[in-house]
């Protein structure tokens, strides 16, 4: 009965697993928008389990609703011991008649997130 059991253990167990299965995406817990005169100012909380350099929130970017990049914050270290984190990023250029946008992260071992926050601009 007990041998049943050996081989899932192991298989969890293993380091061939990939990372990427075990791991969670960065995800955007809040976003905040400002506008001053002709571009905005957005301040993105992420929230990811940063275990340091091999798995760590890398990046967010602001999308329109066709997919379009806007804008992109790079991250440039882990925040292992700061969960979830704020950054900002000034001086966005939305083009006229745009009423809302995607925010979406991204992590070194998933990569771009499916969860996303679409935002109304002010």
């Amino acid at each position: 009965m007990l041998e049943r059991f050996i081989l899932p253990i192991a298989l969890l167990a293993s380091p061939a697993l990939p990372t990427a299965a075990l791991a969670d995406p960065a995800s955007v817990h809040d976003v905040r928008v400002a506008k001053s005169g002709g571009a905005y100012t957005f301040n993105v909380t992420i929230l990811h389990s940063d275990t340091g350099w091999d798995d760590y929130a890398d990046a967010w970017r602001i999308k329109d609703m066709e997919g379009n990049v806007l804008g992109m914050r790079q991250l440039a270290h882990p925040h292992v011991n700061e969960q979830p984190f704020t950054r900002s990023l000034s001086g966005v250029k939305i083009p006229d008649g745009i009423k809302s946008v995607v925010i979406e992260a991204r992590d070194t071992v998933t990569g771009w997130s499916p969860q996303v926050k679409t935002v109304n601009l002010p």
